[in-house]
């Protein structure tokens, strides 16, 4: 397996307050944690905490067995605190409920920032259908671990 190479996604990475951003973080080994159901809660409970916070303003966001994909639009912090916001308080909640392999979430992330004139809700659309592509369900609302603003 070549080493990982997560450093070269921060080259060229910007933050900027008021742009809409995909965000895709996914588990250590693509382990599949979030088919247990009070694990994906305590995720969606961490992504709701960063709209409290005002970190970011959640757009849409899908909670995959092993991946997380999340639509926002970024707050006055930057995109590097947001996300080590989100994976400390995830893994610290993970761990109260019992998980206890290291770590929880690979090195990194990836980011798109959304160009002013991409239609967001297509975006939000197509996260909030990745459940069906992959087959986990035939409608989206089947499948608990999801949300955008629009619905």
């Amino acid at each position: 397996m070549p080493p990982a190479q997560s450093h070269l996604l921060r080259r060229g990475r910007f933050s900027e307050p008021g742009r809409i951003y995909l965000l895709t973080t996914i588990t250590h080994q693509r382990r599949p944690l979030f088919s247990d159901l009070r694990y994906a809660r305590l995720v969606i409970q961490q992504l709701r905490q960063s709209d409290i916070e005002q970190t970011c303003k959640s757009l849409a966001w899908v909670v995959m067995p092993d991946h997380l994909h999340w639509l926002i639009e970024l707050q006055e912090v930057t995109l590097a605190t947001l996300m080590r916001r989100l994976k400390s308080r995830t893994g610290i909640a993970l761990r109260r409920a019992g998980v206890r392999d290291e770590p929880i979430w690979q090195p990194g992330y990836q980011d798109r920032a959304l160009r002013r004139e991409e239609d967001v809700r297509k975006v939000a659309r197509y996260i909030v259908a990745n459940p069906l592509r992959t087959g986990l369900a035939s409608s989206v609302r089947l499948y608990p671990h999801w949300d955008a603003v629009w619905l």
